[in-house]
């Protein structure tokens, strides 16, 4: 990506809008969610839209509109990535560029929840909804779906998600529910990830909606997630989380993780858009190697 690129965008989006519309109505759709390993390999970048742009100690690092592009087509070009998953401003962006063609791609519906905010666990529905999901081809919707025990918000979240998960069911689309017990400490929102509590939220996250027939959990990858992964019979697909330092006791939890009857493949953003070493090719391929 360089600077002419990003104004061929730019100007794009000023002058020509209805291109975008064109270019989802002409991409190739793949027939089948699971790839030719019989898994399904995403990458992830719908961070920005909830203003978490940061990656190490880097408070910025995915503010860059131009290098994240270019990392995300680095990693959408490699062999056995399947999709993409993300906010409408990028996947537009990418669909101008050509990079989602015979790729899944994954909406992402409720980015109102503003990383610091004091509404952060009100996860509205500021982005995607079911109709426009389908209006554009694509192939699902994803939610975060955080339960605060002590913030009121939690029960509104609660139901537009299951409001969500039967208007993407009505379309024939996956609904892609991403969990999550969480607490409010030091006045930021954070994540319960002991076993109690993720598997409490993906039995409740499990009877979102009027049929779970389209349903897939996004989920952390926890200790015990034999039990985690068991905790109901829909598909899982495994967060991949924050970039780590430590690669090689990351890679062996994903490879176990990933022998689970209920595990279908990962999502995977920051970690492999950001690795330490910077190089995400490397990255992508090692992760696909799991699979």
């Amino acid at each position: 990506m360089t600077a002419d690129d990003i104004r061929t965008i730019a100007t794009t989006r000023a002058r020509r809008p209805h291109d975008i519309t064109a270019a989802a109505d002409h991409r190739r759709r793949r027939s089948d969610l699971l790839g030719e390993s019989g898994r399904l390999m995403l990458i992830a970048a719908d961070h920005p839209a909830r203003g978490a742009l940061r990656v190490g100690d880097d408070p910025l690092a995915m503010a860059d509109r131009a290098e994240l592009l270019r990392r995300l087509q680095v990693a959408l070009a490699r062999p056995g990535v399947d999709g993409f998953l993300g906010t409408p401003d990028l996947i537009e962006d990418l669909l101008l560029l050509g990079a989602l063609d015979d790729k899944v791609v994954i909406g992402s519906m409720n980015r109102g929840g503003l990383v610091g905010t004091a509404f952060e666990i009100d996860d509205r529905f500021t982005a995607y909804d079911a109709a426009s999901i389908a209006a554009a081809g694509l192939d699902g919707g994803k939610m975060l779906c955080r339960i605060d025990p002590d913030d009121p918000a939690t029960v509104q979240t609660l139901q537009a998600c299951a409001h969500a998960v039967t208007d993407l069911a009505g379309y024939g689309l996956m609904a892609m529910v991403e969990p999550f017990i969480s607490h409010r400490a030091d006045g930021r929102v954070r994540n319960d990830l002991t076993t109690e509590s993720v598997v409490r939220s993906v039995t409740v996250a499990a009877a979102l909606g009027t049929t779970s027939a389209y349903t897939w959990l996004k989920l952390p990858v926890v200790d015990d997630m034999e039990i985690v992964a068991g905790a109901s019979s829909l598909p899982v697909l495994l967060l991949g989380g924050e970039a780590s330092v430590d690669e090689e006791d990351t890679i062996d939890r994903w490879q176990r993780a990933l022998k689970l009857p209920t595990v279908q493949g990962m999502v995977v953003g920051r970690a492999l858009l950001y690795p330490p070493d910077g190089d995400v090719a490397a990255a992508v391929d090692r992760t696909v190697g799991l699979l």
